[in-house]
């Protein structure tokens, strides 16, 4: 640590974690570990089927693309470090290794928002003016939609980043969490912090409520057109085209809603804890499956990659 001026700023964090019993610890570097291979492995591989597939070239998934790189990204910005704390006695992080994390958690979670309401945006064109929807989700708007995604999420990652790690820490340089998280850092400094509290209602009402409430919005409009449609089979289709993306906006808008709107109140650190678990882990892990489960289309084209490894693999054995 250093002091400068009388305050106090550190060069290291440490992270208590979630348990300090060993075999508690191994027992969660197994499952997390097991988690975090699926997802990457789940994400690649919706990926690879996208570029391999050309009915899959659509601004749908040209949007699935980037959610399943932003889920990967989120991962990796937690999950490595979790695991090797799991495995270490002492559970240090750097100083400039915990903005790192800091700032690439926050950039990837707003991102993440942002294009979910993009991508909401898409489905309210598909179902409620499907005949222009070519015309109107042309590649350049998309472009711009993506761009605009991922520059809003990171600029605001860098401002809370910066603002945060100016905030003199106290002597005590322990964070009771498992991560870098902004609201646990936030409580470690020695000075008032009511203006990063209001920075984060801000962004959160930005880069949060703000993109739950244009989903919301889309939503109405596409029920309101759903209801509209005489035919079973009609209504039927329509809904299937948006129940991938409506669960996976449940999952994502739920819990941040939940955790972020209210920094001011008193700090549930358990709570915290398993909500930045259910982000680098769960979420991500969850959504290729949800994708694929739940949408015809990815069903058929795992299938015909499927049958073409099998035709392959078979002409390959008869040679």
């Amino acid at each position: 640590m250093e002091t400068i001026n009388n305050q106090t700023w550190v060069n290291e964090f440490f992270l208590l974690g979630l348990s300090s019993d060993w075999g508690t610890q191994v027992l969660l570097f197994v499952l997390f570990l097991s988690m975090y291979l699926l997802t990457v492995l789940g994400n690649f591989l919706i990926i690879l089927l996208i570029r391999l597939d050309t009915h899959l070239h659509t601004p749908m998934y040209f949007f699935l693309t980037n959610l399943s790189l932003i889920d990967v990204s989120y991962a990796t910005s937690i999950v490595p470090q979790l695991l090797t704390h799991f495995l270490k006695e002492q559970k240090s992080i750097p100083y400039v290794s915990c903005a790192a994390q800091l700032f690439f958690s926050l950039a990837m979670g707003g991102t993440e928002f942002v294009l979910l309401a993009v991508m909401s945006y898409d489905r309210y064109v598909a179902v409620c003016d499907p005949l222009r929807y070519s015309a109107i989700m042309h590649g350049g708007l998309c472009a711009r939609l993506m761009a605009a995604s991922w520059v809003g999420g990171s600029l605001n990652s860098a401002l809370h980043t910066v603002f945060t790690f100016q905030l003199p820490m106290c002597t005590n340089n322990v964070i009771d969490h498992i991560a870098c998280e902004i609201l646990a850092l936030v409580r470690l400094a020695c000075v008032d912090t009511s203006s990063n509290e209001v920075a984060i209602i801000v962004s959160s009402i930005i880069l949060l409520m703000t993109p739950f409430c244009l989903v919301l919005l889309s939503y109405i409009q596409i029920i309101t057109t759903i209801l509209k449609i005489h035919s079973t089979e009609g209504r039927k289709k329509a809904f299937h085209t948006c129940a991938s993306h409506l669960t996976v906006v449940a999952f994502c808008y739920g819990m941040a809603i939940f955790i972020y709107i209210q920094p001011h109140s008193s700090p549930n650190i358990l709570q915290e804890k398993m909500v930045t678990l259910f982000y680098a882990l769960l979420t991500p892990m969850l959504n290729p499956m949800i994708y694929s489960l739940r949408n015809k289309e990815v069903k058929g084209a795992w299938q015909k990659l499927l049958r073409q490894f099998s035709d392959l693999k078979s002409k390959l054995a008869s040679s």
